[in-house]
């Protein structure tokens, strides 16, 4: 089933110019960029985007990483796209990520983690709509 997900490349990406090796796989795999925004998000998106952890002890240090410099927003396109993604992706915590995910090959840490990927088509719909509401 053809689905959409929202895709975030966050700031450690950027900062270490991983952009186009992340996105080089989603393309790879065959998922197909229908929208993609080079930007800065501020604290009222971060806490849009992340509403369900904004009570959580974790969640002010993730606010300040994910707000600390440009990120790639993008919408990805194709055959099950939630859950490619996710696999794509790896496991959240990079060191026990596998190898050959992104995560897996590429981070070492559970909060600068490289990407973010919906986690369920309800929850790329809601995240799709706050990212890019023209879509």
């Amino acid at each position: 089933m053809t689905q959409r997900t929202l895709v975030l490349i966050k700031p450690d990406a950027v900062r270490r110019g991983l952009v186009g090796e992340v996105l080089s796989r989603f393309e790879a795999k065959g998922l197909a960029i229908v929208a993609m925004e080079h930007r800065t998000i501020d604290a009222a998106l971060a806490d849009a985007h992340y509403a369900e952890h904004v009570e959580k002890d974790f969640y002010p240090p993730l606010r300040d990483f994910v707000t600390s410099g440009p990120l790639v927003s993008l919408v990805l396109e194709g055959d099950e796209a939630v859950d490619v993604v996710r696999a794509i992706n790896g496991a959240t915590d990079g060191r026990k990520a596998a190898p050959g995910t992104i995560r897996g090959d590429l981070s070492l840490s559970n909060r600068e983690n490289l990407v973010h990927g919906s986690d369920s088509p309800v929850s790329a719909q809601r995240e799709i709509a706050l990212w890019f509401p023209s879509l």
